[in-house]
């Protein structure tokens, strides 16, 4: 159940922004009619350009009166400069494909060192630099291969460079002036983030995500200390002084340099996005889920608030500056902060100029009796009028990871908050149903059970924990019931709802929130009771198979994919047994539309599957550009279907009668 506070959460209306229309090419009535047979020469897909535009940034940093951002999601990313006195992006450069395989989509950590901004990327983990006097961008070396990141940078006094990497856990040093790198080794066996770091001239301090430590690297000997173990992961570093101030979860801890007087100081159920010294020694927090800005010296019982510049904003770096505070948000703005009066100017970053481009979209719903489609994109929800070709695009509270319909509301479950929000196609406005808590923040599938008008979110929780949880909510109220650990020691990955019997049947995943070894070895379904709320079974209809990527009940079958080792198969669910499996060339989500199971998967090109006997392809070269996972919206009375081609928005031929539906491969570039 949640708190009070969250009950005034929920009542909280959140301030949407919307960007101008563009327009969307009519239906053509080839595609709005009914397919057949004789139809399946005709063309079979139309593309309506980008599906979610995206202004979002990662890592951003300052230097001699301008900001410099990059963007996220963008291929390649892009690095904007920006004039802090106008408040205008005044130039932008790209940052070049480098040799290894795979293509950066931003970079998290940036850092200032000998006058030149220092850019680490994903998810292919290379160090760039970028000189402002020439404007020449230089690709310096990799940390790692395709699938990793430079989650931070930092710079010691003497100017050398410090990166903390995934997945291997280290922290490597990097000399400017030669160019020369340096291995630290493993810091905490198994660990796999090294998510923070700061320099001071003798040691390196890292925030280890896996194993909640933080730890003291001396620079000249490699020689690692622990400074302090967190109850959960270390996700932001600050040093100052004979301090280091750390983020553990909800709890700031706070510590000598030589590992004693280790303070602990609770949040109030907040957590740290970022950490930044003034130079009198004042620290400012930014906190999630609400945005809000705290100032905290050594000695406060608590950190005194100082304001929330964007409710429900993450925060990308804080740079304190006499009586200003400049804070950078993830979802594309910068504001400032006056210290001595509080006041808040915001400035979003596409009105400032920032180059906007086509990112790889979370979600998508449609509803028919509107004619809207609603493409979740990262802090955006854009929303298409089919009969007019408007779009507009509104500003949510993070990543939705799945929306659904109720009435005339859209409600969308979100990450990195685990929030829940009914969206007002009308107006645009934004409420919030509070947070799922009970570290349950990575939701993955969401359904509306008109019986019981209750809400459905299967999730995952964030690091190192198995244990995730279903959850019951109240769509009017906010009120929730999390029944976490539902099935013993995984985290769920989906749900499907069989509404005239009250069953919710629960797709699981062994790995929970990663960082930690399981403790089973398949992947389990579960058919919970919303009656009762209880467990009426369980198994594993896979030995082996880790890992779901999503479940669905049709006519006494379960049909599953699963994601790690690509494959389908159909169990019927009155002797619990499997009729039918096989495997796939990726994984993604079931849609069920018009008595048939059509299985649309990525990572192997694009395709969609009709599940039954066995898999048979009915569309193939679509792309694998989902961020999610691929997910398909179909059409009432026609086998006709929204989904992505490359990342342009499409709708689809899906006729099982039809030949496999094939998009050339130039389409998708």
């Amino acid at each position: 159940m949640h708190s009070s506070r969250s009950r005034r959460q929920a009542r909280a209306v959140i301030v949407s922004a919307l960007l101008a229309a563009t327009a969307l090419s009519p239906v053509t009535p080839a595609l709005a009619a009914t397919a057949s047979p004789a139809s399946c020469s005709a063309p079979g897909y139309t593309t309506f350009g980008p599906a979610s535009l995206t202004g979002a940034i990662v890592g951003a940093t300052v230097l001699d009166g301008k900001a410099y951002v990059v963007t996220r999601g963008l291929k390649p990313p892009l690095l904007a400069e920006i004039d802090l006195a106008t408040r205008k992006v005044v130039r932008e450069v790209r940052l070049p494909d480098a040799p290894a395989a795979g293509e950066a989509e931003g970079a998290w950590a940036t850092t200032v060192s000998g006058g030149k901004i220092y850019i680490g990327t994903y998810p292919v983990p290379d160090l760039y630099s970028f000189d402002p006097a020439t404007g020449e961008v230089k690709h310096l070396g990799s940390f790692g291969r395709n699938g990793g990141f430079i989650w931070s940078l930092t710079t010691a006094p003497d100017g050398t460079i410090y990166a903390g990497t995934y997945p291997d856990g280290r922290v490597r040093e990097y000399v400017p002036a030669t160019g020369a790198v340096r291995d630290f080794g493993v810091l905490a066996a198994g660990e796999r983030y090294v998510r923070a770091v700061a320099a001071d001239a003798d040691n390196v301090y890292a925030g280890l995500l896996d194993k909640g430590k933080l730890v003291a690297i001396r620079r000249s000997d490699g020689a690692v200390r622990e400074l302090a173990q967190g109850a959960t992961g270390i996700g932001a570093v600050a040093e100052h002084g004979d301090r280091v101030l750390a983020a553990s979860g909800t709890t700031l801890l706070d510590v000598r340099k030589d590992g004693t007087d280790l303070r602990s100081i609770e949040l109030g159920g907040n957590s740290l996005d970022t950490i930044a010294f003034g130079a009198d020694g004042t620290a400012y927090l930014a906190s999630r889920p609400n945005g809000t800005i705290y100032r905290y010296r050594t000695g406060d019982t608590a950190p005194t608030e100082l304001g929330t510049p964007r409710l429900g904003e993450e925060t990308r770096r804080l740079v304190p500056d006499g009586d200003r505070l400049t804070g950078f948000s993830g979802s594309g703005g910068m504001w400032s902060m006056d210290l001595t009066t509080k006041a808040v100017t915001y400035t979003d970053l596409i009105d400032a100029g920032l180059t906007t481009g086509s990112e790889r979209p979370q979600s998508i719903l449609l509803d028919p009796g509107r004619r809207e489609l609603y493409v979740g994109g990262h802090y955006s929800v854009t929303v298409r009028d089919l009969r007019t070709g408007g779009k507009r695009r509104l500003w949510v509270p993070g990543e939705p990871k799945a929306m659904v319909r109720r009435g005339g509301k859209v409600y969308a479950a979100i990450y990195p908050s685990g929030q829940i929000i009914e969206l007002d196609p009308r107006t645009g406005g934004i409420r919030s149903l509070g947070y799922l808590g009970q570290g349950q923040q990575r939701p993955w599938d969401l359904e509306y059970d008109p019986r019981t008008d209750k809400l459905l979110v299967a999730t995952a929780p964030l690091g190192a924990n198995l244990k995730g949880a279903l959850s019951v909510v109240d769509p009017d109220t906010g009120d929730k019931q999390v029944y976490v650990d539902v099935i013993p020691d995984q985290s769920l990955m989906s749900l499907s709802l069989d509404s005239a019997a009250g069953i919710v049947y629960l797709g699981g995943d062994v790995l929970g929130g990663g960082g930690t070894p399981p403790v089973r070895t398949s992947a389990s379904v579960a058919a919970f009771d919303l009656g009762t709320r209880k467990v009426l079974w369980q198994t594993d209809p896979v030995p082996g198979y880790r890992t779901f990527q999503d479940v669905k009940v049709h006519d006494g079958v379960l049909y599953g994919v699963y994601k790690r080792t690509a494959s389908w198969f159909a169990m019927d669910l009155a002797t619990r047994t499997i009729t039918h499996q096989g495997p796939l060339p990726g994984y993604g989500e079931i849609e069920v539309h018009r008595g048939r199971v059509f299985a649309s998967t990525y990572f192997g090109g694009g395709n969609v599957h009709v599940l039954g006997t066995e898999a048979k392809l009915v569309a193939t070269g679509l792309g694998d550009e989902w961020y999610t996972d691929p997910q398909l919206a179909f059409e009432p009375g026609s086998w006709n279907a929204w989904a992505l081609i490359g990342r342009d928005l499409a709708r689809i031929r899906l006729d099982p009668r039809c030949p496999a539906l094939t998009v050339p491969a130039k389409v998708t570039q």
